[in-house]
């Protein structure tokens, strides 16, 4: 078997989705296992290519592959504690960033300075696995009786610095209101205050509150029939970029060159006010670098692409 390991979320995932594909394509025979927590699985699906998902949360258990591995995978990280949880599975062969502390030495140099999804091509390349960074694109779900053609605003992130104010997306969706657009408040149950908090001040009833209401399927799907989503630098904002739904993505303090959609594809706007040299940030609530994204500036950003989706016509990612 092919063993890959990516424990982490969404947005990891999804920036790994070429480095998978090309995998599958050159291991077309073995069966492909990932390692990631369960609750990832509705979107190993949109993936394809992934025979099973070997549910690990972390990398502090063994990895319980139930068959031999031919080649380990490391997606995870640089090392060591990753690259030693994959040799504990005896792989005939490892694929991973050079790190002499666990005895990998023969893998090419980790780079700080580059995007997430190139990290992971660079990687395949150098053992001769081409890979096309800009092979996206996710498997489109069905409504699954989830309303269509909603304004997906999406104000957490699980890092409390990456967050637009709270007051700002409550005035977006006040704006966007007016504008016409139907306005539904996504996030994780942990954040469900801060969405109720952003829908009162927004005058929007409960039922425009999803966090906490969804699963991570029902997400995707909501995501994938969205008029457009609004969201800071998380999850959400790659389920938009695999899917093609029109979105705008709000970046500080980490810039969007490591993070961000694909530079080429108009239906994804990027807004970022920081600088590669940001001061490190201690404080609590949104980084300055997001607070200095203006409303005006994201209005202005969804009109934009929600224009080049009046002129393109079909979804394309």
């Amino acid at each position: 078997m092919i063993l890959v390991l990516r424990a982490l979320g969404v947005g990891d995932l999804l920036t790994a989705v070429p480095a998978l594909r090309a995998l599958r394509a050159a291991y077309p025979g073995p069966e492909l296992a990932l390692a990631a927590p369960a609750w990832l699985s509705p979107l190993v699906d949109l993936v394809g290519g992934v025979d099973r998902l070997v549910d690990t949360t972390g990398l502090e258990r063994p990895l319980r592959t139930g068959s031999a591995v031919s080649v380990a995978v490391n997606l995870h990280g640089r090392g060591p504690g990753s690259h030693r949880l994959l040799a504990a599975t005896r792989p005939d062969r490892l694929l991973a960033f050079a790190n002499a502390e666990a005895g990998c030495g023969d893998g090419p140099p980790w780079s700080v300075d580059e995007h997430e999804v190139d990290r992971w091509c660079r990687l395949l390349s150098w053992y001769d696995i081409p890979a096309d960074g800009t092979d996206l694109g996710l498997r489109r779900p069905g409504a699954a009786g989830l309303p269509t053609g909603v304004t997906v605003l999406h104000p957490g992130s699980k890092v409390p610095a990456k967050r637009w104010p709270a007051e700002r997306f409550a005035a977006l969706a006040r704006a966007l209101t007016d504008q016409g657009h139907r306005v539904l408040l996504t996030g994780s149950a942990d954040e469900r205050a801060l969405v109720a908090q952003v829908a009162d001040a927004a005058g929007l009833s409960s039922d425009a509150v999803l966090a906490g209401r969804t699963d991570l399927g029902a997400l995707a799907a909501l995501v994938a029939n969205a008029r457009v989503v609004v969201s800071g630098d998380t999850g959400v904002a790659h389920l938009a970029t695999g899917f093609g739904t029109p979105s705008v993505v709000l970046f500080g303090p980490v810039p969007p060159a490591h993070w961000g959609p694909p530079v080429d594809r108009p239906r994804h706007r990027v807004l970022w006010a920081g600088a590669r040299d940001w001061p490190r940030w201690d404080g609590a609530g949104s980084h300055p670098t997001m607070a200095a994204l203006r409303l005006d500036e994201v209005l202005a950003a969804v009109a934009e692409v929600a224009k080049v989706v009046r002129v393109s016509g079909a979804v394309a990612a």
